[in-house]
């Protein structure tokens, strides 16, 4: 069958035949791929500066933001059926008995770096017309989420941050934003950096907590990112007409940072304008470079002396996953327009080069296997 695939001791990226996979565990599935977005994971390592093949393969398939529907079950399989929409996640647990975290299905903490990761490190991806995958790393979609689904597995990692965000704020114990007995962000100020799809969901996310949202992103309005985010009611500010220092007299103390657009020196620059007692969340990984100036002194004074916490957050577990689909949910409910947006086309496969070495254009784009 077809797959996308880099091969890096040639350094080529390619249409490949892939082996069809079969079921080879009980507890395995079979899916039929629907979508695959595209991200800049994949770009990245279509420039051959990470990406692993699988032992004993040459290539590797790339793609780890997939939907499926499955059409054949192991014996095992207790809470999926054939027929059924699902989503896969991305990391597979080392098999050190002594990491803690992997034992305990919270592989998004491996604690020895031996995980694997489905179309980036040591295992095939989902950009190919099926794959089997084990029941615990999938999550049912509901159908009238199939036409967005595929924007699920970025939108955990806003999920996964701002929980490791209030997991940080307990450490403010005069602070009960609470309702339904889970955190609000209301009366609090999130900037968003980036108005990609990981910011524009990220903003999605904050918005939906409560939090008063700003997404900071280089263009200028009106654009069709800041189209999507001002129409759900967030606010958009263009770096070409605001200059860092100046976020605070717009936002006022600014409690979170949602990072999402993995460039250092913006990232950084951010960091010098965050409020007292506030929390930034770093999701980018920037590509190896040289070393860059930073205001180090400042930035150290205003961690200490502002009690401010930084976070890093990669990947995502399973309760980010379901807490994704009741999201999806929230935003297809109340802003249908514009999270149907974020997904610029959708191309066939033969497509993929293009959407891979060539500029990046819209917002996501999909690999449609239908």
């Amino acid at each position: 069958m077809k797959a996308v695939g880099v091969t890096p001791n040639q350094k080529t990226i390619s249409i490949l035949e892939h082996p069809a996979p079969e079921l080879e565990a009980d507890d395995q599935v079979r899916i039929r791929t629907i979508d695959v977005g595209i991200c800049g994971t994949d770009r990245e390592i279509c420039t051959f500066v990470y990406g692993d093949p699988p032992a004993g393969s040459e290539y590797l398939v790339l793609g780890h933001e997939a939907l499926g529907q499955i059409v054949e079950l192991g014996s095992e399989v207790e809470n999926l059926k054939v027929g059924d929409l699902v989503v896969p996640s991305v990391r597979r647990p080392c098999t050190d008995h002594h990491c803690v975290p992997c034992q305990n299905d919270l592989q998004d903490f491996c604690s020895t770096g031996s995980y694997i990761e489905r179309g980036i490190k040591e295992c095939h991806g989902f950009m190919t017309e099926s794959f089997v995958e084990r029941e615990r790393f999938l999550t049912y979609v509901p159908p009238e989420l199939r036409d967005v689904a595929v924007l699920m597995e970025p939108l955990t990692i806003a999920e996964k941050g701002l929980t490791q965000a209030w997991a940080v704020q307990k450490r403010l114990p005069w602070i009960r934003h609470e309702e339904n007995g889970k955190p609000t962000g209301k009366g609090l100020n999130a900037l968003v950096l980036g108005a990609g799809p990981i910011g524009i969901l990220g903003a999605m996310k904050m918005k939906a907590a409560g939090f008063n949202t700003y997404v900071y992103s280089r263009s200028k309005a009106p654009n069709p990112k800041s189209e999507i985010v001002e129409s759900i009611g967030v606010n958009y500010i263009s770096s070409l007409e605001v200059p860092v220092q100046e976020l605070p007299n717009i936002v006022g103390s600014i409690d979170l940072v949602y990072e999402g657009i993995g460039v250092s020196g913006v990232a950084f620059s951010v960091l010098s304008v965050l409020g007292l007692n506030g929390v930034y969340i770093y999701t980018g990984i920037p590509a190896p470079g040289g070393p860059m100036p930073i205001d180090a002194n400042n930035l150290m004074r205003n961690i200490v002396l502002k009690n401010q916490a930084i976070v890093g957050t990669v990947n995502a577990d399973e309760a980010s996953f379901k807490a994704a689909i009741k999201d999806l949910a929230y935003f297809k409910k109340h802003w249908p327009e514009a999270i149907e947006a974020v997904i610029s086309k959708r191309y066939a496969l033969d497509s993929c080069r293009e959407l891979l070495l060539d500029r990046a254009t819209g917002i996501k784009n999909v690999i449609s296997f239908e």
